[in-house]
This record gives structure tokens, sequence and C-alpha cells, in this order.
């Protein structure tokens, strides 16, 4: 699936954060779009994606980030904020959440 694809509220709560954060973060989140069927499946591989990254130390942030290496703490904040973030939207279920371009032969 493309980012396009995801809820509002996905979108939003995760891409969105994580651009406002470091676009180079957002990159990392936008390539699980790829080998994901939906918004839940997106979801789920967010949460895997900062499990990964939280045991992340400073030295390991430079695969992340290529210019500006933001601090480890700021870093772990926003993942932490994503992942309450996440927590929310999946309380939503995916038939409720918004979608910016859903087929017209559902309307």
């Amino acid at each position: 699936m493309d980012t396009d694809d995801l809820s509002t509220e996905t979108y939003t709560g995760v891409l969105i954060e994580a651009e406002n954060f470091n676009h180079e973060l957002t990159s990392e989140f936008g390539i699980l779009a790829i080998d994901c069927k939906d918004d839940d499946e997106f979801l789920e591989a967010s949460l895997n994606l900062i499990a990964e990254f939280k045991i992340f130390t400073k030295d390991d942030l430079d695969s992340i980030f290529l210019d500006n290496i933001p601090d480890l703490a700021s870093v772990k904040k926003l993942l932490e904020t994503i992942t309450n973030n996440i927590n929310n939207i999946r309380k939503t279920p995916q038939a409720n959440r918004h979608y910016d371009f859903e087929d017209d032969d559902e309307e």
C-alpha cells in the first residue's frame, strides 16, 4: 500500500508527528507502508519499528539521521508520543476512521 492509503488519523498520528520532528524519521515510517495491506498492519509495523528504535544508543542514531542528529532523549520522547498516538488510533475500528482517498464505489 501507499501512505496515501492510510487513514487520516494514522497519517497524522505517525507520519506527520515524525515529520514535525525530522523528515528522515518520516521516511523510515513511510517505507513500512509498502509491505502493509491496511491501516492496522501499518500501525503494528510502526510499533515494531519503534521497539527497534527504542533500544538504539546515541551511536546508532546516525543510521536513521543523516544530518542534524538529534539527541537521544528527544528521539525517545517522540517515539513515546507516536506510540501513544498509535494506541489511541487503534481504539477506533478501521471502518470508523477517515480516508481521503476512498473509492467512489463505496460512497
